[in-house]
């Protein structure tokens, strides 16, 4: 992306969340999800869910990926010695996960993502099931990139409020629409509406094939719209070894940071790095 490109973005980011144009935010491979099996957005967690996602929206992006014509994805792996809900990776290597809401008009997401390649480096989308429905050529794009692609629920409720059954279906249906996408149900989940999930939604997640929870040890706020310099003064004040960083797509404020958020990883030689990376 080159600077003029760059300004384009942060001129197209500007506009969408003066429009509105924003998400909310959140203050293994042997799943046996089809593709046309359990709930459906807005139903009961025991209704048959459509054999498809709905029709996009006049602003989605192109036809969804078809698994079967691109490698699948990785499946979730267990990291021994790691515990069931992990916030940050060792502290003796030089490296940092930085971990993104997927939620919010594509062209965030698009412009955050070739940001992030221009650096060299590579980050781990945590994508909202409704918006996959909505965009579901972004799966395939954020694989593309070299990037992690995991879970936060279907509907970006509060799922540590929520009962055994609706929890389990918001695991559940945004795992089939990864499954869907890109024939598996992504390398990580993490919790919706919080930065830790309750001991029920740890076992929802594990059940549901996901050995580990994902949080993190460091917050952006971005979600609250501080402006690019608090942004970037907020992960810089609190990164370190290992660190996982809590991100959004959908924020004029976080395309515009980072750009020095990246400069200056470099500069104290920390390698932005997927999270997998990050715990391998």
């Amino acid at each position: 992306m080159t600077s003029t490109d760059r300004r384009a973005a942060l001129r197209v980011g500007a506009g969408l969340v003066a429009g509105g144009a924003f998400a909310g935010a959140c203050s293994t491979s042997g799943s046996a999800f089809g593709p046309s099996s359990g709930p459906s957005s807005g139903t009961s967690p025991g209704s048959p869910s459509p054999s498809s996602p709905g029709p996009a929206s006049s602003t989605s992006s192109t036809s969804s990926a078809s698994p079967a014509a691109a490698r699948p994805a990785p499946a979730p792996r267990a990291f021994p010695g790691q515990p069931a809900q992990i916030s940050h990776g060792p502290r003796d290597r030089p490296r940092v996960a930085l971990t993104f809401h997927g939620q919010g008009e594509p062209a965030f997401a698009e412009a955050l993502l070739g940001e992030a390649e221009r650096h060299g480096a590579r980050v781990t989308v945590l994508a909202v099931g409704t918006w996959l429905d909505a965009h579901p050529a972004l799966a395939r794009r954020i694989l593309d990139g070299g990037h992690d692609l995991g879970n936060h629920t279907h509907r970006h409720l509060d799922i540590n409020a929520m009962s055994e059954a609706e929890a389990r279906g918001e695991i559940e249906e945004c795992a089939r629409r990864l499954q869907r996408l890109t024939g598996s149900v992504g390398t990580w989940f993490r919790p919706s509406r919080t930065s830790r999930a309750s001991p029920l939604v740890q076992r929802l997640a594990r059940a549901a094939g996901y050995p580990h929870v994902l949080s993190y040890d460091v917050d952006s706020l971005d979600f609250t719209s501080p402006g690019a310099p608090a942004v970037t003064a907020n992960v810089l004040r609190e990164v370190r070894d290992g660190s996982v960083v809590s991100l959004h797509f959908g924020y004029a404020d976080t395309l515009a940071a980072l750009p020095a958020v990246l400069d200056e990883l470099a500069r104290r030689g920390l390698r932005a790095v997927t999270t997998t990376e990050l715990l391998s």
